[in-house]
């Protein structure tokens, strides 16, 4: 795209740009990092403001104030400069699952008896709808009653909000099995509702399957499909929120259909004259990789400089067993960068078969942390990310905290 200025239009330009320049110098930017401090999974909590190091990006920082919170209060402070923390809580649960298991009921319950406060604002993701809690609700509403009109919730969505997925994946399953059969594995050609592939020749018969094979993959795979503009949308929406913000993600894990080693071994070795056939059967299934679907970069940076605590939840389920079929878990294209992403924002990636388990561990390393504040020397609003480094000073803690912030 051609770009035409005229004279006065660059000096305005200019102008403006000195004007920012002059901005850039005079302003004065207070930077608040909730960091926490561990020993194996204990909180170390009796730190001072002078067992602390920040850095932002490789510079050392001056501490102006430290802040040990419980929960949403301050339980002690040292201030070189005073400050106003807010530690009100922002509560957002996604459930991202295709099917309920009753040990997610038990982690609701374990959240709301063990874990809100009546002045906690909560917003629960379901596969279908978006739920906010009144703070009212919480006042007056018994907490085992919250809990069982959510899991009620939550057992209906996810029912109904991935009933195509599943749909799906039965396909799917319907399609390796008849794919291991035409290969010399055990009968699944009944399992596959097209009958016409009866009547076809083997060599047919295969290279049809393999294509409705693929196609169904593909088709499985735009169900998956992650909005990232949307989430970037969302990280700017609760960067203006006051005080501290945290996503806990239930991601269940992911099984592909697929034709079962030794019978796909013996196929590519048997259709040697055929390479069009050995080339689908291994990307389809040797072969096969899901490509991450989002920029994880983009989302640190957005998700550090909102400063917004994430806790990615991945829970295990047992794979179906069928002769001929096996099912292979296919979860890296989300496991890997939101693992990054709770790094990149202090958070945590818990992994277990139980997901009260994995909530518990969460909140716990979410609820006790410290907040440190400073003001960047020679700040200037440039629009770039700075890195922010917090250390303990003499000890091999493990600290986690944002990554850092835009300059902006």
């Amino acid at each position: 795209m051609k770009k035409i200025f005229s004279i006065l239009s660059l000096f305005g330009m200019l102008a403006a740009a000195s004007a920012q320049e002059f901005q850039h110098q005079t302003r004065a930017l207070n930077i608040e990092v909730p960091v926490r401090v561990f020993k194996g999974d204990v909180f170390i909590g009796d730190l001072e403001i002078g067992d602390f190091e920040l850095f932002e990006d490789g510079i050392p920082q001056v501490i102006e104030a430290v802040y040990l919170i419980r929960k949403d209060k301050i339980e002690r402070k040292q201030e070189e400069k005073k400050f106003i923390p807010q530690t009100k809580r922002y509560f957002y649960l996604f459930f991202e699952i295709a099917e309920y298991t009753p040990r997610i009921g038990d982690a609701v319950e374990y959240f709301f008896k063990e874990v809100v406060l009546p002045e906690d604002d909560i917003t629960i993701i379901t596969p279908l709808k978006t739920y906010h809690m009144k703070n009212d609700t919480l006042a007056q509403t018994p907490r085992e009653r919250i809990a069982e009109q959510l899991v009620s919730i939550l057992r209906k969505e996810a029912t109904m909000g991935n009933s195509q997925y599943r749909r799906v994946v039965e396909e799917l399953t319907g399609l390796a099995r008849a794919l291991s059969s035409a290969l010399g594995g055990p009968s699944g050609l009944d399992s596959y509702t097209d009958s016409s592939i009866q009547e076809m020749d083997s060599g047919s018969r295969l290279e049809y399957l393999l294509d409705q094979y693929e196609v169904t993959l593909q088709n499985l795979e735009k169900l998956r499909e992650v909005n990232q503009n949307r989430i970037l949308e969302f990280g700017k929406y609760l960067k203006e929120k006051l005080g501290q913000k945290h996503i806990f993600l239930f991601y269940q894990r992911e099984f592909i259909p697929q034709i079962e080693g030794r019978i796909l071994t013996q196929a590519l070795g048997v259709n040697q004259d055929k390479p069009h056939v050995q080339a689908k059967m291994f990307s389809q299934f040797s072969g096969y990789v899901r490509e991450t679907m989002i920029d994880a970069s983009k989302i640190k940076q957005a998700f550090s400089d909102s400063s917004i605590t994430t806790h990615f939840l991945y829970f295990t389920k047992s794979a179906d067993r069928i002769p001929g079929v096996h099912f292979e878990e296919h979860s890296e294209d989300i496991y890997q960068p939101f693992t990054e992403i709770a790094h990149a924002t202090g958070g945590s990636t818990v992994n277990s078969a139980n997901p009260q388990y994995l909530f518990q561990k969460a909140v716990e390393a979410s609820e006790n942390y410290y907040l440190v504040y400073y003001s960047p020397k020679n700040y200037i609003a440039d629009g770039g990310f700075k890195n922010i480094e917090v250390k303990v000073k003499g000890q091999s803690y493990q600290v986690t905290h944002r990554a850092g912030y835009i300059a902006d």
